[in-house]
């Protein structure tokens, strides 16, 4: 039949899911099973849109396509490029903070992040009064594949999304072929390479990169891989007791766009919908000395910036920041310290509690604003 080998790859995707190292109950297993049903559907949509002489932009991740410890603030689109070819870009500006554009020579692998042939962000292109821009790519680009763009929310509900299109400059006004039987054959064997890939690729990455570092601790700013130029980040992963916090301290950034989320050991976003598992500095309360105080726990601890675990007693945390003018420091990074979560009101300073009414005003806020964000 010829969706077999993309049926033999669900059932190795499936084996990929129940031997996964980190699995230790029947809630890993559950939401293995979730992120498999979520990299099935990113897989065939990732092999059909694999189109390079009539591309066009789709999103590489969502809600319910989840991979690579994805960014909740972060809209991400992704198309396919020759790099012999030249390539027309057209879109409107939105109001988002930030509109990155990164050309790479390739796809991520177990052993390999893709190299970046270039990297620059919407300050570097022409912007008309209205919004509109156009932005030719190519050709002489050597060993260009994917052009990827991310476009960045800081304000969920005051900043809109701007629009994106991409045509190969000598296909504009002709039409692509009509499917074949050989390219229906091909492009389901593609979508299970795909699907085998994006799962052994992202377990590889979390380890490379986090679970070599000491429990409960954050890195200093870095230069984030993969040749965002103007992005750094900060990464850990915690371990912590339902009665532990870690309590993350950092100055708000001048930087137009500072973050942090909190990530499953799949290497992917909690529930940023309903529940509060990530926030900007626009979200988040910023204490009169200038710092911003999360607080990672299990319990609810009564605090506007509560960072929900979900039950996940280990995960990944990372901070974000970008749209950067000048290189980060040690000094602007975090601090991490662990402690009761009973210890909170006489622990942190500046302690203010918020009540149940206010806390579902915040979730509330992120459903509406996640649901016209989605939309466009």
């Amino acid at each position: 039949m010829l969706t077999t080998p993309f049926a033999e790859a669900i059932q190795e995707a499936e084996r990929v899911i129940t031997t996964a190292p980190h699995v230790r109950d029947e809630q890993d297993l559950v939401e293995g099973y979730d992120y498999l049903a979520g990299s099935i559907r990113a897989s065939v949509q990732m092999a059909w849109a694999y189109q390079r002489d009539f591309p066009y932009f789709v999103r590489s991740t969502g809600p319910y396509t989840k991979m690579g410890l994805d960014n909740p603030d972060t809209l991400y689109f992704h198309a396919w490029l020759r790099d012999d070819a030249e390539y027309v870009v057209t879109g409107r500006r939105g109001t988002t903070v930030d509109l990155s554009f990164q050309i790479l020579d390739g796809a991520y692998s177990p052993i390999a992040v893709p190299g970046s042939t270039a990297a620059f962000d919407d300050r570097e292109i022409r912007t008309e009064p209205d919004g509109s821009f156009r932005l030719f790519l190519g050709p002489g680009l050597p060993g260009a594949g994917m052009l990827v763009v991310r476009e960045v929310f800081s304000d969920w509900a005051g900043e809109r999304p701007g629009m994106l299109r991409i045509q190969r400059a000598d296909r504009i006004g002709a039409a692509p072929p009509p499917p074949t039987m050989d390219a229906l054959t091909k492009r389901y064997g593609v979508a299970g390479k795909i699907l085998i890939s994006r799962l052994r690729t992202f377990l590889a990455f979390a380890e490379r990169f986090y679970l070599n570092l000491p429990v409960n601790t954050l890195t200093p700013p870095r230069s984030t891989p993969g040749g965002l130029t103007t992005q750094f980040s900060s990464a850990g992963h915690y371990e912590l007791d339902d009665d532990q916090a870690m309590v993350i301290t950092v100055p708000a950034s001048d930087a137009p766009y500072q973050g942090i989320q909190l990530g499953s050991m799949w290497y992917v976003s909690l529930d940023y919908i309903n529940h509060q598992t990530s926030l900007t500095r626009d979200q988040a309360r910023i204490d009169p000395d200038g710092m911003i105080r999360y607080v990672v726990s299990e319990r609810n601890p009564g605090v506007a910036n509560w960072l929900e675990r979900l039950g996940h007693r280990r995960g990944y945390v990372q901070l974000r920041w970008q749209r950067l003018s000048r290189e980060l420091t040690g000094e602007d990074g975090p601090r991490v310290d662990i402690m009761a979560v009973d210890d909170l009101p006489k622990q942190l300073p500046h302690y203010r509690p918020i009540g149940p009414g206010a806390w579902r005003e915040r979730i509330a806020a992120r459903q509406a604003a996640t649901a016209a964000r989605m939309l466009g």
